[in-house]
């Protein structure tokens, strides 16, 4: 009896994808490496993407400003962390993929068009970066659904380099998380 179970454990720890602790099959974790790479160049275009304006206190709106309250933000339920990203990857790409399109559409939106930004500069840069990551991110043969989508309603000319300014500022501190996890998975799930 105890043969038997011990033989399927053995068994399933010499499966390919399960001997390294995956839950998932190695063709459905990204290329780490690669995704370390952009993620790393985001962060860079992140904090270059807005000219510095010296120390700026953002007001606190009480609902006022959709756009930017419902930011995606990863938590420690999306597996992101070390043992989660070895037990299966899956649910923490899904997060930072359905954050990835948020700013997408953020920085395809009103906010970001006007006469300072130009053709080639950060933000546009920004943008295809970003752009690259998420497909990078997009598991071939099924598409993640995004939750989480921005409510983006016109601004006004004069309320768009605050927004701007907002929206940059959760945009770095969500690629820099993203950043880290890609750093650990390049270390360490990388064949």
């Amino acid at each position: 009896m105890l043969g038997s179970r011990a033989v399927l454990l053995l068994g399933l720890l010499l499966l390919p994808g399960t001997a390294q602790g995956r839950a998932v099959p190695e063709s459905s974790d990204p290329a780490w490496a690669r995704c370390q790479q952009l993620s790393q160049k985001l962060c860079t275009l992140a904090w270059s993407a807005h000219p510095p304006m010296g120390h700026v206190d953002l007001p606190r709106e009480e609902g006022d400003d959709e756009t930017t309250n419902d930011v995606p933000h990863i938590q420690c339920e999306d597996g992101c962390d070390p043992q989660g990203l070895r037990d299966n990857s899956e649910s923490c790409l899904q997060r930072i993929h359905q954050g990835l399109v948020f700013y997408e559409k953020l920085l395809d939106s009103d906010i970001f068009t006007g006469e300072s930004l130009l053709p080639g500069g950060p933000v546009n840069q920004l943008h295809s970066s970003l752009l690259g990551l998420r497909q990078l991110l997009q598991p071939e043969g099924h598409p993640w659904e995004t939750e989480q989508t921005p409510s983006l309603s016109p601004s006004q000319p004069w309320q768009r380099p605050l927004l701007r300014l907002k929206i940059l500022r959760s945009l770095k501190a969500f690629v820099a998380v993203a950043a880290r996890v890609f750093a650990h998975g390049a270390a360490t799930l990388s064949p």
